[in-house]
């Protein structure tokens, strides 16, 4: 374990802005992209391609592609949701799109407006096109554990869905807990068997603090031999097909738990607590991870000690 690479995809910028009520210009979008490069982030989900009048929040998506920083050295991706989507985003230049299917019927209806089928094949062509494309192409499996419409998400279900976006060409499968509801034997089982039938380093997790579970759940992920995981700065973000959830799990959190467990992620947590300020004042929300408390009394004790240091000498 000790020294392995784990890498994090920084979803902020798009699932954990999109619901915000507050509108956050591209500029201040650019401005957090910035500081998250430089706390050493290198995989970013910018924005999606949806329709401006569904998410006015992703109206600005081709501008803000076009004006993100150290497009050499960060991976930015983006959430396409339909073949129009895909061809606005390539469009803009875009290098690594993101394709997601619900894991239920019910969910593709109320999210998308289509049938579980429908998605299906949806996701294909996507999946096809970026293949054609050389485009970097992640599947994601959203509530794979618990839809809010249909209860409890059969496991023959994921690995079914997982399979197929892996067969047709997906370079990665993200299993996404996307209302928060899932637990650590959940997540240890449905893991374990992905783990069984295809290769883990294809796979990725996504977790909702809903339940004050998300980094219980990344833990139970990580010991089933994930090494990938979507994380939200400041634990920006949220479900409206969940009422009262809490956003993703925060990055800050996340990355703390990892560093302190030997695991190395090539992020800087202090810098990144620049951009959970930034996030604060752009959405005009109070945000941070469970860590930030602590993280501030030690900072705070620190100065203590240097002005002491500084009055005895």
């Amino acid at each position: 374990m000790s020294g392995e690479a784990v890498v994090i995809n920084e979803v902020g910028l798009r699932d954990g802005l999109q619901n915000q009520s507050t509108q956050v210009s591209t500029d201040g979008k650019r401005r957090l992209a910035e500081l998250l490069a430089a706390a050493g982030i290198r995989h970013m989900e910018a924005t999606s391609f949806v329709s401006p009048k569904a998410v006015p929040q992703m109206a600005d998506a081709a501008e803000l592609i076009a004006c993100l920083p150290n497009p050499e050295t960060v991976e930015y991706s983006a959430l396409i949701p339909n073949e129009k989507g895909y061809e606005r985003a390539i469009a803009a230049g875009v290098r690594s799109v993101n394709a997601v299917l619900s894991a239920t019927d019910t969910m593709n209806r109320k999210n998308i407006r289509m049938s579980l089928d429908d998605m299906r094949a949806v996701c294909r062509r996507i999946i096809a096109h970026a293949r054609e494309d050389s485009i970097y192409v992640r599947g994601y499996v959203a509530v794979a554990f618990e839809c809010p419409y249909e209860g409890p998400v059969p496991l023959d279900k994921v690995i079914a869905l997982t399979g197929e976006m892996l067969d047709h060409g997906a370079d990665e499968v993200i299993v996404a807990d996307t209302i928060g509801a899932a637990n650590p034997n959940a997540v240890h089982e449905v893991f374990t068997a992905l783990a069984a039938r295809f290769d883990i380093k294809r796979l990725s997790a996504h977790f909702h603090d809903t339940r004050a579970l998300a980094l219980a759940n990344s833990w139970a992920a990580l010991q089933a031999g994930v090494r990938r995981f979507d994380s939200s700065i400041g634990g920006l973000g949220g479900c409206p097909f969940a009422p009262g959830a809490a956003g993703n799990t925060a990055t800050e959190d996340l990355v703390l738990m990892l560093e302190q467990c030997g695991y190395r992620t090539g992020i800087d947590v202090p810098r990144l607590l620049d951009a959970v300020n930034l996030a604060t004042e752009l959405t005009g929300r109070e945000l941070g991870g469970r860590m930030l408390p602590w993280f501030l009394s030690q900072k705070k004790a620190r100065v203590g000690d240097a002005h002491a240091s500084a009055q005895s000498g």
